[in-house]
């Protein structure tokens, strides 16, 4: 075990107990992290990877030489996990003991999706059984995949921005307005059809328990599985213009529409071709275009379709809001109860934050994931 130093922000004083393994071949699914209603956090046994050395041959150079990923440890599955096919290859997505996840490829968030991956896999009883699907509208990236995590199972898939560029209308926030942000809604369309499920994750997060406890989950009749948060104020998440026109806003008569999330979801993909719920969506954003009936980018067309009727995922699984506000960012503290999976959904991301010496605490839960370095 090793303690590590006590940090303050704006928020109390929280201690770090971080527990290192000595083998990366073994380990029990991480412990959640817990933080309590007494405005102080307890990270207790939580379990971070070691530093990892730079390595030659897996070194990533980006463009100008800027940007270095180090080769990431190969990770093992444990002697009780389901072995994959013997004939399963590194690109073969359709043996049915895998574990399906996915996430976007882009330079900007290069760094957080390749720390996003080396967190899954660091926490997993059963690396080897995890397949990942990367959703990229740039060229290249595959290269940094493969030299940083050489054994890991995957495929990309080009994600061409002009299938949505012209129903996007302007966000809060730049970043909202990115095309590759609404590649979730394509996942039934670009993934083989034998992938009957699959995890979507956000570029800002890190998972620090057994992805397959996410990946088990109950969809029970629904299509999709998220954290709700009904306390929050559904509302504000569409325009006066939206609530006033009862064409409009009757969308939601005779359902409980909760805010959710859309950076963790778990997808039946069976359901969802079925279901075309990608036309469903691709109709609201039709519709903003003409009316504005929201603000937030690639959220709202979401909670149109599916909220009051998600399969509700426990808040452990998407601790989010941690970037702060979608506007001026700002540091927060966790939301009460265990932890499974960290998100800096919000303007403030945690490299930018480390890299200009003003990281919030909770960044130094991120950053032991970070495979960047610098190249001199």
């Amino acid at each position: 075990m090793l303690w590590i130093i006590r940090f303050s922000g704006f928020f109390s004083a929280a201690m770090l107990m971080i527990v290192l393994s000595p083998s990366l071949q073994s380990f029990p699914p991480a412990e959640a992290i817990r933080s309590s209603h007494h405005h102080h956090l307890d990270y207790s046994y939580l379990r971070l990877p070691p530093p990892v050395l730079l390595s030659d041959s897996g070194s990533m150079v980006g463009a100008g030489g800027r940007l270095n990923f180090r080769k990431a440890p190969a990770f093992r599955n444990s002697n009780e996990c389901a072995s994959p096919s013997a004939k399963t290859q590194i690109g073969d997505a359709c043996d049915p003991n895998l574990v399906h996840v996915a996430i976007t490829l882009d330079v900007e968030y290069l760094r957080g999706s390749i720390a996003a991956v080396h967190s899954v896999l660091y926490h997993s009883l059963c690396p080897e059984s995890v397949f990942f699907h990367f959703l990229v509208s740039e060229t290249n990236l595959e290269a940094v995949v493969q030299s940083t995590f050489p054994q890991l199972k995957f495929r990309v898939y080009y994600f061409d921005p002009r299938m949505v560029r012209s129903l996007i209308s302007t966000s809060v926030r730049q970043a909202l307005e990115q095309p590759l942000n609404y590649a979730r809604n394509y996942l039934a369309d670009l993934l083989e059809t034998c992938v009957e499920r699959v995890i979507y994750l956000d570029s800002d997060l890190v998972v620090v328990d057994d992805i397959s406890r996410l990946w088990t989950t109950s969809l029970g009749s629904r299509t999709i599985g998220a954290p709700e948060y009904c306390h929050a104020n559904f509302t504000k998440y569409f325009t006066p213009a939206f609530w006033s026109d009862k064409r409009l806003s009757g969308t939601f008569d005779g359902r409980k529409p909760c805010y959710f999330n859309t950076g963790v979801m778990v997808i039946d993909l069976i359901k969802w071709r079925r279901g075309r719920y990608t036309k469903r969506i691709e109709k609201w954003m039709e519709i903003q275009k003409n009316r504005r009936i929201y603000e937030l980018g690639s959220l709202p067309p979401f909670l149109l379709v599916f909220a009051g009727h998600v399969a509700p995922i426990e808040h452990r699984w998407n601790q989010h809001g941690l970037g702060g506000d979608n506007v001026k960012g700002s540091c927060r503290d966790l939301h009460s109860g265990p932890v499974s999976l960290l998100h800096w959904s919000g303007s403030g991301k945690p490299w930018l934050r480390l890299d200009s010496k003003r990281p919030c605490p909770l960044d130094a839960l991120w950053s032991p994931y970070d495979l960047y370095g610098h190249t001199k």
